[in-house]
């Protein structure tokens, strides 16, 4: 009787995670990627970004995300994620427990962005000195043991066209 109960918890739990995932027209899973909210001159230059986002990063095909989102794009499986028009990385927010105003950044093709390693083993990836903050999650899987930062390359070209140099208040 036991291992039929267990079958009966399972396949609920089964359908809410196939649920969850959702699947396109095209067959290929969403990814749930949180949408941002930002102020309008952001969200117009974020706009704009997204019409010239690359197809491919780092030789990874672009995917749909949900919700779907002017502000959002993913890349690959497991994804690696751009979300444009984020808050400011705490780490460099005045007030905050570990403040860092001089943490380092990493500079690629006249773009430079914030790394913050996550506690999974991914990277998130913020511009700094651009008009609007523009975050990139790279999954571990792709970035190994040396902080790889190459999916970078295609990505800070969009950013460098579209957001101009600058800071935010």
């Amino acid at each position: 009787m036991k291992p039929f109960s267990r079958w009966l918890v399972s396949v609920p739990t089964v359908v809410v995670l196939l649920a969850s995932a959702g699947c396109g027209a095209d067959g290929s899973a969403h990814i749930a990627v949180p949408d941002p909210a930002p102020p309008e001159e952001q969200a117009r230059l974020c706009r704009e970004l997204h019409k010239k986002l690359p197809a491919t990063v780092d030789g990874k095909e672009r995917r749909s995300v949900s919700p779907e989102s002017e502000f959002t794009a993913a890349w690959g499986s497991p994804p690696i994620s751009l979300r444009c028009g984020v808050r400011r990385p705490l780490v460099v927010t005045e007030g905050y427990k570990y403040y860092r105003p001089q943490s380092p950044t990493i500079e690629i093709n006249d773009v430079e962005w914030l790394p913050e390693e996550q506690s999974d083993g991914s990277l998130r990836l913020t511009t700094s000195k651009r008009t609007a903050w523009v975050e990139v999650t790279v999954p571990a899987k792709y970035t190994g043991p040396t902080g790889e930062f190459s999916m970078l390359v295609d990505l800070s070209d969009a950013v460098r066209k579209i957001v101009p140099f600058g800071y935010i208040q």
